[in-house]
């Protein structure tokens, strides 16, 4: 049984046009919109999947769903997937977390780490996530994680020149020469 395509409108025709001829529309969209553009050439089935190196009964699906959902059926259909891990209010409370200060929450430490925040979800908010997680989390939230830098600017101990002691000299003084 041949199958015919219906009168395309003004607007499905451009549209149909625009997309068959493409070069930056992803693959898929094209051929489909070739497939259409084809029939509304006149071309058969056959000649259309030979035309574009494809099965038949793939030409013959995607003619069946425009003419029933029109240019919007060209579209990759949603498909289902592995759930989601996360709940958002999961992700939520883990940002929370990290945008708080730890002893805030009454944590022996002032700042927080990956394996830190990872081991507080899980034991206090009974969320088992991971740390490459978290950092995934907060890169996709705008957050960047930053590493502690003691060395640079105020020292966390108070008393760490005292315990430090005197400085010596790395270098000792060079002689200078009798002239």
């Amino acid at each position: 049984m041949a199958l015919h395509l219906r009168a395309l409108t003004a607007e499905e025709c451009t549209h149909i046009d625009r997309l068959a001829h493409a070069r930056t529309a992803p693959a898929r969209l094209v051929e489909r919109a070739q497939i259409i553009w084809y029939a509304s050439q006149g071309l058969r089935v056959p000649a259309i999947a030979k035309q574009l190196g494809i099965n038949a009964r793939t030409a013959r699906t995607w003619l069946k769903r425009f003419m029933t959902h029109g240019v919007r059926a060209l579209e990759d259909a949603p498909r289902s997937g592995r759930p989601v891990t996360y709940t958002p209010d999961m992700v939520a409370e883990v940002i929370a977390a990290a945008l708080t200060p730890p002893q805030t929450l009454g944590l022996p430490f002032s700042s927080w780490t990956l394996d830190r925040l990872a081991t507080y979800c899980h034991e206090r908010k009974g969320i088992p996530i991971k740390r490459s997680r978290i950092d995934d989390l907060l890169i996709a939230e705008g957050l960047r994680w930053r590493t502690q830098e003691t060395w640079f600017g105020e020292r966390v101990d108070p008393a760490f020149a005292q315990k430090r002691g005197s400085s010596k000299p790395s270098i000792r003084p060079r002689r200078r020469a009798v002239s």
